[in-house]
């Protein structure tokens, strides 16, 4: 007698089943291997939440907005514009004060015109002739005052006009030996700070300029779109939440008891509930201080044993790890030798 076959809808969920029911076993066996080796640390913890507020450093009218949520951006990208006419326009003013100031300083060095020391000698011979011409005069009326021929009056009219001569001459000389040395050091290193002052003011004209373009610090996601183009911001108000994955860290917790079989660099596999992928890490930071086990944190022992917060870097981390993310650690301690603590 012929066995009647299944109809061919049925034996397709049938085979669908069995590999449900095998793949489920797989798993299984896989996330329970390692649980009783004595050579593997089970560790549990979080895919750490690393998150950045991008903010303007200076205030002002919002032009552009590159990115939306959800867009991935890398190092370096514009992600916003502000209005940057005001800050060209402070960044030529202040380019002006610096060649103005650097003018100056370059008189100073450079002393008085070859023509201005040449007036000055003039003024010091019409100073010298005037200065002979009061001194003969002078003599003139004092030998006439001898003789009686001349007043005394007239004669200290003479000397008068002498005594301011021979002043004048004293002032000219003096002036022409300044026109010829040249501005003091004191002039020139009053030129110089000034020169310097002005210099600082364009480096931060152009650090303000810089500043009205907003770029990403690393890689990562955009989570959030504060603000929209047309809006005007302050000085450290947020336009964006990046969310970080590179490096990406996660935050895993141990016993004091197994403090011994772990160091820095250790070697880590890394599991998570909603996938067979299996990524692989090293420990890198380990807290020196205990805490209380945190209550996201699912172990084996009671929650309020304290223990130890560290740190690891995974290496080949993907869309798969999301911050926040529970996750398990495992790592291999057989090769790793016995550590006091």
């Amino acid at each position: 007698m012929k066995t009647p076959s299944l109809p061919t809808g049925k034996t397709r969920w049938i085979a669908i089943a069995v590999a449900v029911i095998a793949l489920g076993g797989l798993l299984a066996f896989w996330l329970w291997r390692d649980r009783g080796n004595p050579d593997v640390l089970r560790l549990y913890g979080n895919v750490d939440i690393r998150e950045v507020e991008l903010a303007f450093r200076q205030p002002g009218r919002l032009t552009d907005m590159a990115f939306d949520e959800g867009d991935a951006v890398i190092k370096g990208a514009v992600m916003a514009q502000l209005d940057a006419t005001p800050y060209r326009e402070k960044l030529a003013a202040a380019e002006a004060e610096l060649a103005a100031a650097q003018a100056q300083l370059d008189k100073l060095h450079r002393g008085n015109r070859p023509q201005e020391i040449a007036q000055a000698r003039e003024q010091v011979r019409q100073a010298q002739a005037s200065a002979d011409e009061a001194a003969r005069n002078f003599r003139r009326q004092d030998t006439l005052l001898k003789s009686g021929a001349s007043s005394q009056r007239a004669a200290d009219a003479a000397r008068a006009a002498r005594d301011q001569s021979a002043a004048n001459l004293a002032a000219a000389q003096a002036a022409l030996s300044l026109a010829s040395a040249g501005f003091r050091r004191e002039d020139i290193a009053a030129g110089q700070a000034r020169v310097a002052a002005a210099e600082a003011a364009v480096t931060q004209a152009r650090t303000a300029l810089a500043d009205a373009t907003l770029v990403a610090p690393s890689n990562g996601v955009v989570i959030a779109r504060v603000r929209e183009p047309g809006s005007m911001v302050v000085s450290s108000t947020p336009v964006y939440s990046l969310s970080l994955r590179d490096p990406l860290y996660l935050r895993a917790y141990i016993g004091e008891a197994d403090l011994g079989r772990i160091a820095p660099g250790t070697k880590v596999r890394i599991h998570t509930d909603s996938s067979t992928t299996v990524y692989h890490g090293q420990i890198g930071f380990i807290s020196p201080r205990a805490e209380f086990t945190p209550k996201t944190v699912e172990t084996a022992d009671l929650r309020t044993d304290l223990v130890y917060r560290l740190r690891v870097v995974v290496s080949d981390a993907d869309e798969g790890l999301r911050q926040g993310m529970p996750v398990t650690v495992d790592v291999d301690t057989a090769s790793q030798p016995a550590r006091g603590h």
